[in-house]
């Protein structure tokens, strides 16, 4: 049963974050894009560029922050370059990786460039 609160925790606070970023003239290209390396829970357009979004809920932002650990960056970048494969643009293609913290009160903290692949 928990596993099932949780998914759909999951899907409520990325459709929160989807609308965040739409309010800001984004467009959703994919949510929960699957490829061979893992999933990325949305990829949006910014005008040329393609921002891959983690989604991150907890009680606090802070608590949120603490849940993306290197593995999964690695994996998310990993999956965004399977991702930009099939862009016009290919691997030139202009990306960021943001970061979007949804806290228990459904308040959103995007944060934009959060990472980058090292």
């Amino acid at each position: 049963m928990t596993g099932l609160v949780s998914y759909h925790a999951g899907l409520a606070a990325e459709d929160i974050v989807a609308r965040n970023y739409a309010a800001r003239a984004h467009q959703v290209a994919a949510r929960r894009w699957r490829g061979k390396s893992g999933e990325i829970d949305l990829v949006l357009r910014d005008g040329e560029t393609v921002v891959f979004v983690e989604v991150k809920k907890s009680a606090s932002f802070a608590q949120a922050a603490q849940r993306l650990g290197r593995r999964q960056m690695d994996r998310l970048c990993t999956s965004a370059a399977e991702f930009l494969a099939g862009e016009p643009r290919g691997q030139l293609t202009d990306m960021r990786f943001d970061l979007a913290l949804v806290d228990r009160l459904g308040a959103v903290n995007v944060i934009e460039n959060a990472f980058m692949e090292a």
